[in-house]
């Protein structure tokens, strides 16, 4: 079994100090093999902002696995937001914009789908895809295959169609070729987690589709949150950490189990 902690939208400059320390122990608690951040790991690209972040990542031990999001662009900058927009990310955070991490059990793939040119939203182009393609396809069977991005692959109730991944109906077609399993991502600031059946509508074909909601001061109406996927082919249980401002603490609420059929992921 593989556990993987999934944190997203940290927003360094728009997060609460006290949360910090509760949040490293129940990251700890969990016991990840992997963490994955799923971007927006400053508010306005600022270099104190990614030094903070970077100290947040050094007190979490286990291998990471991180990628970009649109916050970690410089916005009001133009030179650097269109000529060097990753420097300070591969400076603090990650010289690897698209990291890989695998080993007997799992694969995981990360993208980068922010855009100097997009003010918000993202877009995967045919060549990560082709990339992702050709990693899935030469991987064993066994491995559980994940993807992940900043921006969703799917949508909450409510939120509007713009807020959709750019070119996501032409990777999912690509991808399910290749049987990826599970998508994670964050961008939106709210939990979520569907089928892509649902959306897509691919025979034979249903990943599962898990949004992390932010840490940070910007929920939508939700308290500051991370996910944890407990994973052992053919079973996902998935749990959120919601952060309880009475106790000051991560409370565990599980979401729900997943299992693997001939058709994809189900409800358990």
């Amino acid at each position: 079994m593989r556990t993987l902690a999934h944190l997203s939208d940290l927003h360094f400059g728009r997060i609460d100090p006290a949360v910090l320390d509760p949040l490293r122990e129940a990251v700890r608690s969990a016991q990840p093999d992997l963490i994955t951040v799923s971007g927006d790991f400053t508010q306005r690209a600022q270099r104190k902002q990614f030094a903070a972040a970077r100290e947040f990542l050094d007190s979490l031990e286990p291998p990471k696995l991180m990628v970009p999001g649109n916050h970690d662009v410089p916005l009001w900058n133009l030179a650097r937001r269109f000529i060097t927009p990753f420097n300070r990310y591969r400076e603090f955070i990650s010289p690897e914009l698209e990291p890989e991490y695998v080993d007997d059990e799992i694969i995981v793939v990360g993208v980068n789908t922010a855009r100097s040119f997009a003010h918000g939203e993202g877009r995967i182009n045919s060549g990560q895809v082709d990339r992702i393609v050709t990693r899935l396809a030469a991987t064993a069977p066994s491995l559980v295959r994940i993807v992940v991005t900043h921006h969703p692959f799917d949508l909450p109730p409510g939120v509007e169609e713009h807020r959709l991944l750019g070119r996501a109906q032409m990777a999912m077609a690509r991808l399910a070729t290749v049987n990826a399993d599970l998508f994670l991502s964050g961008h939106l600031h709210l939990s979520h987690a569907s089928h892509s059946v649902e959306r897509y509508r691919i025979d034979g074909h249903s990943a599962l589709i898990v949004q992390a909601g932010t840490v940070s001061l910007r929920g939508r109406g939700e308290q500051p949150s991370f996910n944890v996927l407990r994973i052992e082919r053919p079973q996902i249980d998935l749990v959120r950490y919601v952060w309880d401002p009475a106790r000051r603490t991560f409370t565990a609420a599980p979401v729900g189990g997943y299992v693997h059929t001939e058709s994809g992921w189900k409800n358990l």
